[in-house]
């Protein structure tokens, strides 16, 4: 899963925390302002509710109360009065009689009012047509101008009666609804401008100096060039690009560092390997002059079994290998007496024994080492005089069971052993030597490698002719 960016998550966080301040701010809002439009709605009802008392009182003052109905019909004319209504009470009823068809009769809110003394509202604003019903009673007083007790017969205090009014809340709720949606866009447009604003600011405070940065530090990695510390805006970027700068120039110059000793080491390395090689090519030297063998035999072993090797399809460092280990294919004659390494008649049947043993010796001379050139020299002590058919020693290894290393240097010890004179023996002639081993082909030698020799006979006589 691909991880999110800075930009992502300042803007997701930012939006969330923006939508949820608003929301709050929204919902602050519209019960502040439901609560203040109540209260100025409430203060309306009994705005409405003085001016009809006052209406009414004239009306009895001046003895025209048969005419309040059409008053009580003006009022009622009012935008926001739905329903206006009177109701008196069972004393002013006692006195005065019933009253006209816009008084009503008391139910469980309106005796609320009369039981209290104090205004009750309802409000409903919920439904397709919401309101606000309030119930004012009028209480007999004798504190104010008119005093109530010189037309009722009622003890001060009593409540009267009471204005029942319905006034329509509607517009209130359209005007209402349109303020709050005035209000939730604005509050949206500067979110969504915040956000905007904030995008383009992470874009170009952040993340494209961020990228340039990374540019740059591989630039001046690869380039040996600073970062240019003016390029950025911020000044925290501006001090990160200074310690990019001193951080490559410390690995620039440990990398410099570390190259030099890695140039030493490989030429220590060469050296060393130039030296074993040199080494093990003289120990070859030493037991060739021990051994009376003919001058360079080991050189022409080396030789010979490189070619092979090659001719083969060897590897470069198997043919390193087969060059480096081949000189000490004999190396275990060090521990034949001269009696028998050096007599020059035919060995008896106890004296062959003891010479077998030439390859046991080179083995556990050279076996010990763990290093790969000592390891495939004693291979090649080991086996060089395994034949393919499994008649050879010391183990009768049979074909493929030999090391490729062994079946390319018995065939090249062989191929120049009968080109030289040995003290029991004369030189054979190229074409007997060929005759030789292809009568041994599949017998004492590789098939595969005796075709590539008779395949290849010029090159190795030209190896012989020159050393």
């Amino acid at each position: 899963m691909q991880k999110p960016t800075i930009k992502r998550i300042t803007l997701k966080n930012l939006t969330a925390f923006l939508m949820a301040l608003s929301l709050a701010t929204l919902v602050i809002l519209t019960v502040n302002f439901r609560s203040i439009s109540v209260r100025i709605m409430e203060d309306k009802a009994l705005a409405i509710s003085e001016v009809i008392k006052a209406g009414l009182t004239s009306h009895m003052r001046a003895e025209i109360m048969e005419n309040r109905e059409y008053f009580l019909a003006e009022i009622n004319a009012l935008t926001l009065v739905n329903n206006v209504a009177i109701i008196r009470s069972k004393e002013v009823i006692e006195q005065f009689g019933e009253g006209h068809w816009r008084e009503k009769e008391h139910d469980h809110v309106t005796e609320q009012a009369f039981t209290s003394g104090q205004p009750v509202f309802i409000l409903n604003d919920i439904e397709i047509e919401p309101y606000l019903r309030a119930i004012v009673p009028f209480i007999a007083s004798t504190s104010e101008q008119l005093n109530c007790l010189k037309c009722h017969e009622v003890k001060e205090g009593t409540v009267l009666g009471a204005v029942d009014l319905r006034l329509d809340l509607t517009e209130y709720r359209n005007t209402t609804a349109k303020l709050l949606a005035a209000i939730g866009l604005v509050t949206f447009t500067f979110i969504f401008l915040i956000v905007v604003n904030n995008f383009r600011t992470i874009q170009r405070y952040v993340q494209d100096p961020l990228n340039k940065l990374i540019r740059r530090g591989e630039d001046a990695y690869y380039t040996h060039t600073p970062i240019d510390a003016d390029e950025f805006e911020c000044l925290e970027f501006e001090n990160v690009a200074k310690e990019i700068n001193l951080f490559t120039e410390d690995v620039i110059h440990r990398q410099a560092v570390i190259e030099k000793k890695n140039l030493e080491l490989e030429a220590m390395s060469d050296e060393i390997e130039n030296t074993l090689q040199e080494t093990i090519f003289t120990m070859g030297v030493i037991e060739e002059q021990r051994s009376k063998e003919t001058n360079n035999h080991t050189l022409r072993v080396t030789k010979y079994s490189q070619l092979l090797g090659h001719l083969y399809g060897l590897t470069e460092r198997e043919l390193e290998l087969l060059a480096m280990a081949a000189p000490l294919h004999d190396i275990g004659k060090l521990g034949i007496p001269d009696a028998i390494l050096l007599k020059p008649g035919k060995l008896t049947k106890k004296e062959y024994e003891i010479m077998k043993n030439h390859c046991l010796i080179g083995y556990n001379m050279l076996s010990h080492s763990s290093r790969d050139v000592l390891q495939s020299a004693a291979i090649i002590a080991f086996q060089h005089h395994e034949r393919w058919d499994g008649t050879g020693y010391p183990q009768g290894l049979v074909g493929d069971d030999i090391h490729i290393f062994g079946r390319i240097v018995t065939l090249a010890d062989v191929f120049d052993a009968l080109a030289a004179k040995r003290v029991y023996k004369e030189k054979w002639a190229a074409s007997k030597i060929l005759a030789y081993i292809e009568e041994e082909q599949g017998g004492q030698f590789d098939p595969k490698l005796v075709e590539l020799l008779i395949k290849n006979i010029n090159e190795f006589l030209a190896i012989k002719h020159r050393y």
